[in-house]
């Protein structure tokens, strides 16, 4: 495990990459954490760096696409930045973002905290926490070059991959009795249209909300209420360049809209 100075010059190098715009291709072995948990650490620290409160955790590579996009086994738990989040329908910059992807994602928004406790939580005491269910884009990329051969614990340390995110508006549906699994939202981008699928999202988006508070519990966090957890893409990455409008509509759930530029 890292100790302490070295979590902290881990994190400054990814810290300082992502404000230029930069790529590294890897941390310096002295600095490089081995395992989720060094990871983990090293990803804490850099909210620390933050002068906001924390807006909401992410969730990368839920489906097999994501996974195989970023080379591990499973999902990775991120932190959204406050000031990496766009409105809707606004602006997103393409200046140092390696990845260029979009991906429409099912965001849920915390009514209560959940704290860590000894046994996990169950779904549905998950969902009994949510307030409301938002349709989502994020935009992510990573400050490692080759982000592909980072692994599974660098990536965790470049907080999972997380840019830039688009909030939608909270839906008005009863969303609780919307079967998430079988939604297909439809993406719009440079005049072709794409199918995602909910189930693409961990076999189901609420599986995959659960799945964030129990790593949060596992770490010892709270997910607290006014938190926002996006679950993952319900579509292969697709592939974005300047000048494009990336639009998801989810149905009954609402809209979401970004621009690149």
């Amino acid at each position: 495990m890292l100790d302490n100075n070295q979590i902290a010059a881990a994190s400054k190098v990814l810290h300082d990459h992502w404000h230029a715009g930069t790529k590294l291709d890897a941390l310096d072995g002295a600095i490089r954490p081995r395992d989720r948990a060094a990871g983990y650490a090293v990803q804490a620290a850099l909210e620390k760096a933050s002068r906001e409160k924390l807006f909401g955790w992410k969730i990368a590579a839920t489906s097999a696409a994501g996974q195989k996009h970023i080379n591990v086994a499973g999902p990775l738990a991120g932190r959204i930045l406050a000031e990496t989040v766009i409105p809707d329908g606004g602006t997103a910059s393409m200046q140092g973002n390696e990845m260029r992807v979009g991906e429409p994602e099912y965001a849920f928004r915390m009514a209560r905290d959940l704290a860590p406790r000894t046994t996990p939580y169950s779904v549905q005491e998950v969902l009994d926490a949510v307030g409301t269910l938002h349709p989502a884009i994020e935009i992510p990329d990573s400050r490692f070059a080759d982000f592909v051969a980072a692994g599974e614990a660098q990536l965790i340390a470049d907080n999972a991959c997380a840019h830039l995110f688009v909030l939608g508006p909270a839906t008005t549906a009863d969303w609780r009795a919307i079967d998430l699994v079988e939604d297909r939202p439809t993406i719009t981008l440079r005049g072709e249209r794409y199918i995602g699928h909910g189930k693409n999202v961990l076999g189901d988006p609420r599986i995959a909300l659960a799945w964030c508070a129990n790593e949060l519990r596992t770490l010892g966090l709270t997910l607290r209420a006014g938190e926002v957890v996006t679950t993952g893409t319900c579509h292969p990455p697709l592939p974005i360049s300047a000048g494009d409008e990336f639009a998801a509509d989810f149905g009954a759930i609402g809209k979401v809209s970004v621009k690149f530029a």
